[in-house]
C-alpha cells in the first residue's frame, strides 16, 4: 500500500506527452511574411531561402517550395496550413537523421538572424499522431477586437517570460494596409458613373479581368485584361487613373472619389462565432515537454483568468488540449472494456470475492510504470497510456492463474495453507518466465521514438508487478478467506 501510495505521488514528476516527433527524414521550413504581403515579397523570401539550401547541398536529397499556400498531404499527420499570400513552406527530405538534425540547428540559425528579419520562420520535424501545430497554445476569446488584443498582449508577455518557450506569436493580429475609395454619389451620377462601374474599371487596371479564353490544344488559356504595369506597380499612379465615362469621356479618379490610406482587420479567426486570437510558443529545450511548460503557466495565467470580464475566456490549447481529446476517446471505451473483462474473469473464476482479488493487482503495475520511467527520463504519453492499459491484463493474468491453482489444489483435498503455499511455489517458475519473456520482448521497442515510453512503461510495470503478485495476491486470499497457519503437531 505504501509502494502504491508513493507510485501516485511520485507519477506528478514524470512528464506528460502527446505524441513524439516523427523519425521522417522530413524537414518543414515555415515562412510568415507581415499580413497583407504581396506574393511577390513572399517569393523573394523563397528565393533567398532556396539560396541559402543550395550551399548545403551535402544535407539533403531534395526540397519542395510552396509559396502563398503549404504543402499538399503526403503525410496523414501533416498539419496543413491554409493558402496564404504572406505564407511559404519548404519540404525537405535529408539523407538520414544526422543530416536532418544538423541541417535544423543551421536553418534556425539562419532564420534567427538579420536575413529573414523581416518574417517570422520555423523548422519543424514532422509530428507523429493528430497535427497539434505549436505545442504550448492559450486561446483568448471576446467580442470587443482591442480588448482580446489587450489580453493577448498579456498571456504572451506570460509567455515570454518562461525561458523554455521560444517564438511566441498570434495566429492572427497583425492589421493590414488598405486603399479606401469614398466616391462622391452625386458627382458620380452627374458624370454617368456608377459604383459599378468604378469598381470594374478599379479591378481591370490594378489586378486584371477575364475577357475570354484561347484554345491551345486540349487546354484553355484564360486572356486577361488589365493596365500597364507602370500603373499597377505605383500605389502612387492610382490618383492618375481615368475612369471612361458612359458618354465616350474620360475623367481623372480624383473627380469622383476621394483616395484614403487605412489599416484594416487582415484575417480574423472565430471559434464558437467569438473573435479568438491563439498565442502560440515553440518549446525551446527538446528535453522539456508541453505539458510540463503548459502546467507552469497556467499558475501565472490564473490572474488574468481572474480579471477576465464577462463573456471573455481564456482556454489551454495545443499539445494538452488534443491529449485532452485522446483521453477522453479512450475513456469512452472503457465502461464497455470493464464490463467485458468482468465477464470474462467471472466465466473463468465463478466466484465474485476471486474477481475483486483478481482486479486488486492490476494498479499494482502503476508502482513499476513510475519508477522506471523515472529511472529511464521518459515522458508519459498517449502510447505508454496504451501500453499501460495493457499491462494490467497482463498482471491479471498472472493473478486468475495463481488462484485457478489454489483452486484446484483446495478441491483436491489439500489444507488451504498449503494450498496456497504450494500453489505459488509451483506456478511461480511459470508466471516469472512468461512475464520475462514479455520483458525481454519489449527491449528492442526501448530504442524507438515513438514506442520507446510503452516498452520502458511495460517493463517497468510487469517486474514489479510480477513479484508482487507472487508475495501479495496469496497473502490477500489467506486475508480474505480467513486462512491461517496450522499449529505445529509436537
Amino acid at each position: 500500500v505504501v509502494a502504491f501510495a508513493a507510485s501516485i505521488a511520485g507519477f506528478r514528476f514524470v512528464q506528460q506527452q502527446f505524441f513524439p516527433s516523427s523519425t521522417r527524414l522530413e524537414l518543414l521550413v515555415d515562412l510568415k511574411l507581415a499580413e497583407g504581403s504581396s506574393y511577390w515579397a513572399t517569393e523573394a523570401e523563397v528565393r533567398k531561402m532556396e539560396r541559402i539550401l543550395d550551399g548545403h547541398k551535402d544535407a539533403y536529397v531534395n526540397y519542395v517550395s510552396y509559396v502563398g499556400t503549404g504543402s499538399a498531404r503526403f503525410y496523414l499527420p501533416l498539419d496543413q496550413q491554409l493558402p496564404a499570400q504572406s505564407f511559404a513552406q519548404f519540404v525537405i527530405t535529408t539523407r538520414d537523421l544526422k543530416s536532418r538534425e544538423d541541417l535544423r540547428e543551421k536553418l534556425i540559425g539562419v532564420l534567427d538572424g538579420p536575413q529573414f528579419a523581416g518574417l517570422r520562420g520555423r523548422v519543424l520535424r514532422l509530428e507523429n499522431g493528430p497535427p497539434v501545430g505549436y505545442p504550448v497554445q492559450f486561446r483568448v476569446g471576446g467580442d470587443d477586437f482591442a480588448r482580446v488584443r489587450a489580453l493577448a498582449e498579456e498571456v504572451a508577455k506570460v509567455m515570454r517570460a518562461d525561458t523554455a518557450l521560444t517564438n511566441v506569436n498570434f495566429d492572427w493580429n497583425e492589421r493590414s494596409k488598405v486603399i479606401r475609395f469614398e466616391i462622391d454619389q452625386d458627382r458620380a451620377r452627374a458624370l454617368g458613373i456608377s459604383t459599378q462601374d468604378l469598381s470594374a474599371f478599379l479591378q481591370s487596371s490594378v489586378t486584371s479581368s477575364p475577357v475570354t479564353f484561347l484554345r491551345d490544344r486540349d487546354r484553355l488559356v484564360e486572356v486577361l485584361f488589365r493596365g500597364a504595369k507602370e500603373e499597377r506597380a505605383q500605389l502612387s499612379q492610382l490618383a492618375n487613373l481615368s475612369v471612361p465615362t458612359r458618354a465616350g469621356r474620360s475623367v481623372p479618379i480624383t473627380q469622383v472619389a476621394r483616395i484614403s490610406y487605412d489599416f484594416e482587420e487582415g484575417i480574423i479567426w472565430r471559434r464558437d462565432r467569438i473573435p479568438t486570437i491563439t498565442v502560440r510558443a515553440d518549446i525551446y529545450d527538446p528535453a522539456v515537454q508541453a505539458a510540463t511548460v503548459s502546467a507552469r503557466l497556467l499558475p501565472r495565467l490564473a490572474e488574468i483568468r481572474d480579471s477576465l470580464p464577462p463573456g471573455y475566456r481564456l482556454e489551454t490549447g495545443g499539445a494538452v488540449e488534443e491529449s485532452s481529446k485522446g483521453g477522453d476517446s479512450v475513456a469512452a471505451g472503457f465502461p464497455l472494456m470493464l464490463i467485458t473483462m468482468l465477464t470474462l474473469l467471472m466465466i473463468q473464476l465463478q466466484s465474485i470475492q476471486r474477481m475483486v482479488l483478481v482486479l486488486l493487482t492490476a494498479p499494482l503495475g502503476l508502482i513499476g510504470v513510475t519508477i522506471f520511467l523515472l529511472a529511464f527520463d521518459k515522458p508519459f504519453g498517449f502510447v505508454a497510456m496504451l501500453g499501460t492499459i495493457a499491462l494490467s491484463g497482463m498482471i491479471m493474468r498472472n493473478s486468475v492463474i495463481l488462484i485457478d491453482q489454489i483452486e484446484q489444489d483446495i478441491a483436491a483435498g489439500h489444507p488451504p495453507w498449503d494450498a496456497i503455499c504450494d500453489a505459488t511455489v509451483r506456478r511461480f517458475r511459470p508466471i516469472v518466465l512468461t512475464a520475462l519473456a514479455a520483458i525481454l520482448a519489449m527491449v528492442p521497442l526501448t530504442r524507438s521514438v515513438f514506442f520507446g515510453p510503452m516498452a520502458v512503461a511495460i517493463m517497468g510495470g510487469l517486474t514489479v508487478a510480477t513479484l508482487l503478485t507472487l508475495l501479495f495476491l496469496p497473502a490477500a486470499y489467506a486475508a480474505w478467506f480467513r486462512v491461517k497457519k496450522p499449529l505445529a503437531v509436537v
